[in-house]
């Protein structure tokens, strides 16, 4: 999870200037400092459960999510109407990837961070109900009956077949908020890939 994080500071960097908020540093620093606090919370294993842990998490996955959000808005309407990286294919391309790939591990990250109550109260096996239903959920012969998803690459793997299949795959919303998600995560991963993609045929022709 903090490694993905990361890489979405990355990407943030690496954006252009007009599809940032603000400077090139203020959005990495405030994830820097939210992540650091959550480390630091609970360092190497989610071993802690606490409110403040919760809130903090959450509030940086909104951050991620926001920032993934408006990139995504401020490119299409520069597809819209015009922006200083639509008149370039290559350059176009490279934008659009950044966002759409920021995009996958913004909601990757929103589905780790809700889904059964939190990391920590899968960790901690809480009884709680799934929100999402993933394929050991569904078949009591491929894992145990108790079984929760333990790693966060299977959240990953959830957010980048949703936005590449514009639907739910193997993993079921179940949750109305679940279902809220995936339905705006594969709008926006429809609008990104179709006007790139359209706007790059464009300038290439």
């Amino acid at each position: 999870m903090a490694g993905a994080v990361l890489a979405a500071m990355v990407l943030t960097i690496l954006l252009p200037g007009s599809l940032r908020i603000g400077p090139t540093w203020v959005l990495p620093l405030i994830e820097g400092v939210l992540l650091a606090a959550v480390i630091a919370g609970d360092p190497v294993r989610i071993t802690r459960r606490s409110r403040e842990l919760r809130a903090l998490s959450i509030v940086l996955v909104a951050v991620l999510v926001f920032g993934a959000l408006w990139a995504t808005v401020v490119l299409i309407d520069d597809l819209i109407h015009g922006g200083a990286e639509t008149n370039s294919a290559s350059d176009l391309l490279e934008a659009g990837s950044v966002v759409w790939v920021s995009n996958n591990i913004a909601f990757a990250l929103l589905y780790w961070e809700l889904d059964g109550g939190g990391a920590a109260a899968r960790a901690h096996s809480l009884p709680t109900h799934a929100d999402l239903a993933f394929p050991q959920h569904l078949n009591p012969h491929v894992a145990p009956p108790d079984w929760r998803p333990p790693r966060f690459i299977d959240y990953l793997y959830l957010g980048f077949t949703n936005a590449t299949a514009f639907s739910p795959t193997d993993v079921m919303p179940l949750a109305p908020w679940a279902k809220i998600a995936m339905a705006v995560q594969s709008l926006v991963s429809l609008g990104i890939l179709g006007l790139v993609i359209a706007r790059a045929v464009n300038v290439f022709s």
